[in-house]
C-alpha cells in the first residue's frame, strides 16, 4: 500500500477571525514498509500534517489517498505524545480496544494481545494499570495498542519527546526492532533532528508558516545499527545538513517565544 499526500493545504481562522495559513502546496508519498520523519522548527504544522493524514482532519485543499487498498478501509494506528491510555483499564484492556471495537473475536483478542504486549516487552504486566507504569512502558502500552489493529499506516506524533533522555533513546532502539519484525509504513513526526537522522528512510524538512516542504532527504544508512561507530560522520552529516535547513526558521521562532 502506498500513501498519497497531494497538494494538500490547510487554513483556520484564529482567535481575531483571521485567516492563517498552517500548510500550504504539500506532496509527498509514503511507500509500502517506508518509514517518513517529518522534522521542522516549532509552528511549521507538522502534527497537523499528520493529522490530516489520519483522517483527523480535514485538508483546506488538496487529497490524501491510499493506493493498493483493493476497496478495503485502511486501518490506521496512532501514537501521539500524550500517552491516551484508559487509567481504568489495565494493559491488556487497553492493548486490545482497537480489537474490540472492530468486533474481533476473543480468541482473535487474545491472541493479539499477548503477541504484541509481548513484542514491546509488557509480559509480565499485562494486568497492571497505567498509573502502575513507567512513562516509557506506558508509551510501550501505547505502541503496543496501535499495533495491534495491526495497520495499514503507523502514525506517530513526538511519541518520546516526554521521556528522559536515556528511556527515549532505549524507546527509540525498540521502535526500530519493532519496526524490522512488522515492516509497517510509518509517518512520525519530531522536532529532534538527531532522532529524526535515526529512524527514517526519509526525512521531510518543513518550513515554518505557512509550512512547506524545504527539502526531501533520503537517509542512505542501514535501517539497524546506524548509531555504530563506522557510520558516526555520516549520521552527523545528515544531522547538520537537517539543522542547516530549519535553522534560520528555528531562531525565528525562539523569538516569537
Amino acid at each position: 500500500m502506498r500513501i498519497v499526500i497531494e497538494d494538500v493545504g490547510k487554513t483556520f481562522l484564529d482567535s481575531k477571525k483571521r485567516e492563517v495559513t498552517a500548510l500550504t502546496n504539500i506532496n509527498f508519498s509514503i511507500e509500502e514498509q517506508e518509514f517518513v520523519v517529518l522534522v521542522g522548527p516549532s509552528g511549521c504544522g507538522k502534527s497537523t500534517l499528520l493529522n490530516i493524514v489520519g483522517g483527523l482532519m480535514s485538508p483546506s485543499s488538496g487529497t490524501v489517498y491510499f493506493e493498493g487498498t483493493q476497496g478495503k478501509k485502511p486501518k490506521l494506528g496512532i501514537v501521539f505524545q500524550e500517552i491516551a491510555l484508559f487509567p481504568w483499564r489495565t494493559v491488556y484492556e487497553n492493548v486490545i480496544y482497537g480489537l474490540e471495537e472492530s468486533g474481533a473475536s476473543k480468541q482473535e483478542q487474545q491472541e493479539k494481545g499477548k503477541h504484541y504486549i509481548d513484542m514491546v516487552g509488557l509480559q509480565g504486566f499485562e494486568g497492571a494499570y497505567p498509573k502502575q507504569l513507567s512513562g516509557g512502558m506506558r508509551q510501550r502500552a501505547g505502541i503496543a495498542r496501535a499495533l495491534a489493529v495491526e495497520p495499514d499506516l503507523l502514525l506517530m506524533d513526538e511519541p518520546f519527546s516526554a521521556l528522559d533522555a536515556q528511556t527515549r533513546t532505549l524507546m527509540q532502539e525498540e521502535l526500530l526492532t519493532i519496526w524490522d519484525r512488522t515492516r509497517l509504513s510509518t509517518l512520525y513526526v519530531t522536532h529532534n533532528i538527531q532522532e529524526a537522522v535515526y529512524l527514517a528512510d526519509r526525512v521531510i524538512v518543513l518550513s515554518r508558516h505557512p509550512g512547506q516542504i524545504k527539502e526531501i532527504i533520503r537517509i542512505d544508512l542501514p535501517k539497524i545499527g546506524r548509531d555504530k561507530e563506522e557510520y558516526r560522520s555520516h549520521f552527523e552529516q545528515y544531522a547538520d545538513q537537517i539543522w542547516q535547513l530549519i535553522k534560520h526558521d528555528a531562531q525565528e521562532a525562539l523569538k516569537e517565544g
